[in-house]
């Protein structure tokens, strides 16, 4: 579709990002690596103020480690050139290991249970990603947004 006249652009509401973010699940994670910025795609789960994903070992968990680490976590909706919405998210990304105290366990076994909803055979026999052993979370500590509209 061709856009005709001027785009117009708005910033969304912080209720309106939260609905973006409930009703996608493939998103970007970006972090610091060095002198640079790397951005990789996920796929996740929002649930209650958090993020959930899933990873496998590399660059990400060799630059976050395996505590809080700073993050840009951004997800958008496109029709066309002109007509999109984009929200970005900033906080602490946060493994989450599936031994240790039993407050840990709880939130690793929340976390495999919000996956799951996604691909039912997550940590399964028959698990597409065998390979993505990590689940990690992210903070929403900051969420914006932004829409494009054509002026049509």
């Amino acid at each position: 579709m061709e856009p005709s006249g001027r785009p117009s652009f708005r910033d969304l509401e912080e209720s309106e990002c939260f609905e973006i973010l409930s009703r996608n699940h493939v998103g970007r994670v970006a972090y610091a690596r060095k002198s640079a910025i790397d951005v990789e795609p996920v796929h996740y789960v929002y649930s209650d103020g958090w993020i959930y994903g899933r990873t496998s070992e590399g660059k990400k968990i060799e630059m976050t480690g395996y505590s809080w680490w700073p993050v840009a976590f951004e997800v958008d909706e496109v029709e066309d050139l002109f007509r999109w919405r984009s929200v970005v998210v900033h906080g602490g990304f946060y493994t989450m290991p599936s031994k240790g105290v039993e407050w840990e366990i709880e939130e690793w076994k929340k976390g495999v249970e919000l996956l799951r909803t996604l691909i039912p055979e997550t940590f399964k026999k028959d698990d597409p990603v065998p390979s993505r052993t990590i689940v990690f979370r992210i903070a929403v500590q900051e969420i914006r947004g932004k829409e494009a509209h054509s002026g049509e």
